[in-house]
């Protein structure tokens, strides 16, 4: 798929800083991307920051929503914002992210980073994309890539000396 802009999500409490060159080098791969810079906050308080700053920037749809870390949970909220202002969202991207949790009744926002997806998601094409420099990290990331093949995502595993931006931008096409 061709998105109409590509909105990188940085995890909760870091900056868009944290993708470092990717936006510059997707961009002269041709591609409209945001990258919001959401200063502070988690769960709700990110959810309506980056939704305020994507608002802002006028977004070109459908929209393709990827989130690096802990940002990946809040991709069903940051995308039913979007559906309400009448922007499509056409497809997921997860980059070495946890990924989504289904809600559960006793669940509450209370400002954490895990904000529980609504029944209806995903309602749009998800892959997963675990880099190079993901490979010590958490076991949670290795959980779910394991977790995005079962739910039959396509996933790829980046190795150098591709660019982490290739590898994003040649799994965009699988969505």
């Amino acid at each position: 798929m061709t998105p109409g802009s590509l909105v990188l999500l940085h995890a909760p409490n870091t900056g868009s800083a944290a993708w470092g060159d990717l936006p510059e080098t997707l961009r002269s791969y041709g591609l409209d991307v945001i990258a919001p810079d959401v200063a502070e906050g988690a769960g709700s308080r990110y959810v309506a920051r980056a939704s305020l700053i994507i608002a802002a920037t006028a977004p070109a749809t459908p929209l393709v929503l990827a989130a690096h870390g802990a940002a990946g949970p809040l991709l069903p909220a940051v995308a039913l914002a979007q559906r309400a202002a009448h922007r499509a969202v056409g497809g997921y991207l997860f980059v070495d992210a946890d990924l989504p949790r289904p809600a559960h009744a006793h669940d509450h926002d209370d400002g954490a980073e895990h904000v529980p997806s609504p029944p209806d998601w995903p309602d749009a094409p998800c892959a997963y994309l675990r880099t190079h420099a993901d490979r010590s990290a958490s076991p949670g990331h290795d959980r779910a890539v394991r977790e995005a093949r079962l739910r039959g995502w396509p996933v790829a595993e980046h190795e150098p000396p591709a660019a982490v931006a290739q590898s994003l931008s040649e799994l965009l096409t699988t969505l």
